[in-house]
């Protein structure tokens, strides 16, 4: 009979201490081979309650070898990286920190693409490497716009850089005050022309404000543009301007009077604003300024960089204009002119200001100087020998113009004012003049003529078979066609070209094609096709002379002549008006319209 089972001596269940290692251990564990999946059949928690206590810990009978730092490194390698990346990441950003507090705004770069004909406004985190008017702000609600231009940028721009400009500007100031949430500007605030942009930002001002990059100390970039009459080295230790005006001679039109109309006003509205006043002629298509004008007064300062002479806005401190820019930015100007003086009658503020710039600028050169006053005083001195009966015959201008300009007048729109009309008009002038002459003496009906015109042709006409030249110093003349020669059909022959006649007046295609090669000449206007190649020096000299006897011919009429009969539908019938004044010429009656009854005016 087996004896019954003592439990007297195991009142107590064996409970696992606290200092139990609960870990899972191969050795004590059959189960080592179990997932530990909690979801597994054969997981159980005998581990936890027969897991035999610690081993106690002996002392090391060898101390522990020391790792070598460079074993470290390659033990690991996780730890060292670490400490790198936090050094970096310390280090970066500390720079940016410290870039923040000196450039409070960031930039937000805003430009058109011209895929289409609307502007698509497209942002970029850095400055363009193109001309354009950007966007610069650090948050929508403080956005203000400013015009970069690279530091090294050729100046000036080409033409078709110029070109548009204006609406760019126009663009992203609208943009700007959206940004701002601003309303668009109403119809009487854009009438508003000299109103100041709150919102734009000049070079100098963004430079000062870290919204663009400075410029280096030391930077040598090269005094690019050719600005007349400048000498860099005695301009060296002059200040540079406060703000200035900058006309740049080029443009796509051919004509002459165009640039320099458009040059005397805006010296007129560069003086009544007190800035700078400067000519660059660079690329001037009829070569160097000096050659047909002598030098325009010089300030006394210098020209700025050329990144801060900016096209648009007009508010802007230096100011560039060229005949493409020029209607842009001509009515804020001109608006703020009228502000300022307090006038109103339009037609002679534009004069006044033409007349200014004609008083300081219109200097010919040395030479044709000298010829064109005495031409007037021998002109002067005919008329007051023509016949004894009188102290003085009235001398007649005539300015006629051909080519490419038509008379404003419906009738004529095809085609040119006839003689018939100058000549009439030429003994009205004359009889108005004896009728009303308060001299006792006998009356007679005799008067002097003096004709320029674009066309060598014109000269040739029985009508103005009387007329003097009003100079012989340059004069256009055309080639008289050669015979043809008769050449057996049946010989082969080399070719030879056809004589080239200037007939028919001043056309644009022919001046920009002129002195090329006519075998690369398919293209009607040779400046704007984007011919590679410069005119040759012979070409610029051609245009040189015609443009040295169009202002001669000017100069002649306006000094010797008692009443000038020209076309308000040329320029340089306008010119005329402004050389003679606006009480000689206007109140007086001194300049004579026959393209219809419309007044003088320079933009119509």
């Amino acid at each position: 009979m087996v004896p019954p089972l003592d439990l007297s001596t195991h009142t107590k269940v064996m409970i696992a201490p606290p200092r139990l290692n609960l870990r899972r251990n191969a050795s004590y564990n059959n189960y080592e081979k179990a997932p530990l999946s909690s979801t597994s059949a054969r997981f159980n928690f005998n581990h936890l309650l027969f897991s035999p206590p610690p081993s106690p810990s002996l002392p090391a009978l060898v101390p522990r070898p020391k790792k070598s730092p460079a074993k470290a490194l390659i033990a690991r390698p996780s730890r060292v990286l670490r400490y790198m990346l936090y050094l970096i990441t310390l280090f970066t950003a500390l720079y940016f920190a410290r870039l923040a507090f000196r450039n409070k705004d960031s930039i937000i770069a805003v430009w058109p693409h011209f895929t289409t004909e609307e502007f698509e406004m497209v942002g970029q985190d850095a400055i363009p490497d193109f001309p354009t008017p950007i966007v610069v702000s650090h948050s929508h609600s403080k956005s203000k716009w400013t015009m970069s231009i690279p530091h090294h940028y050729d100046f000036p721009l080409t033409v078709e850089e110029y070109d548009g400009m204006g609406s760019k500007c126009r663009e992203v100031s609208a943009h700007t005050r959206e940004l701002r949430g601003k309303a668009p500007l109403s119809d009487e605030d854009k009438l508003n022309y000299d109103a100041v942009d709150e919102y734009f930002v000049d070079v100098y001002e963004a430079e000062l404000y870290g919204l663009l990059p400075p410029v280096a100390h030391g930077d040598t970039t090269p005094k690019s543009g050719h600005f007349v009459g400048l000498n860099w080295e005695s301009m060296a230790g002059l200040p540079i301007c406060q703000s200035s005006a900058t006309y740049v001679l080029e443009s796509s039109d051919a004509g002459l009077g165009t640039a320099v109309m458009s040059m005397w006003m805006l010296y007129g509205l560069a003086k009544q604003d007190g800035r700078a006043f400067f000519i660059d002629d660079s690329r001037w298509a009829y070569g160097q300024y000096t050659d047909i004008f002598q030098a325009p007064p010089v300030p006394d300062c210098r020209p700025p960089p050329r990144h801060r002479m900016l096209p648009c806005p007009a508010q802007a401190k230096h100011l560039v204009v060229t005949g493409t820019t020029l209607k842009d930015v001509f009515p804020a100007l001109m608006a703020k002119y009228h502000r300022a003086a307090g006038t109103s009658n339009n037609l002679r503020d534009l004069m006044g200001l033409a007349r200014s710039g004609y008083e300081a600028l219109f200097k010919i050169n040395a030479d044709d100087q000298e010829y064109a006053h005495n031409r007037v005083q021998q002109l002067r001195k005919q008329a007051m020998e023509a016949d004894s009966a009188v102290s003085h015959v009235p001398i007649i201008g005539l300015h006629v113009r051909r080519g490419d300009s038509h008379p404003l007048e419906y009738q004529y729109r095809n085609t040119y004012i006839p003689s018939e009309v100058f000549l009439s008009k030429v003994q009205e002038l004359v009889g108005a003049h004896y009728s009303s002459s308060e001299s006792h003496e006998m009356p007679t009906n005799q008067s002097i003529t003096i004709i320029a015109s674009d066309d060598p042709a014109v000269y040739k006409q029985p009508d103005f078979s009387d007329a003097l030249f009003a100079q012989e110093r340059i004069r256009l003349a055309s080639k008289e066609a050669a015979p043809r020669e008769e050449v057996d059909k049946n010989v082969l022959h080399h070719f030879k070209d056809e004589t080239l006649q200037w007939e028919g007046g001043f056309f644009a295609p022919m001046f920009w094609n002129l002195g090329f090669d006519r075998k690369h000449n398919g293209h009607a206007n040779g400046a704007s096709a984007g011919r590679i190649e410069p005119p040759s020096e012979q070409t610029i000299q051609l245009r040189s002379y015609m443009g040295r006897a169009y202002m001669l011919d000017l100069a002649v009429l306006a000094g010797a002549s008692d009443k000038i009969v020209c076309t308000v539908s040329s320029m340089g019938c306008k010119m005329l008006a402004v050389m003679m004044g606006w009480e000689d010429g206007i109140e007086k009656g001194g300049w004579v319209n026959i393209d219809g009854n419309y007044p003088w005016g320079w933009m119509n």
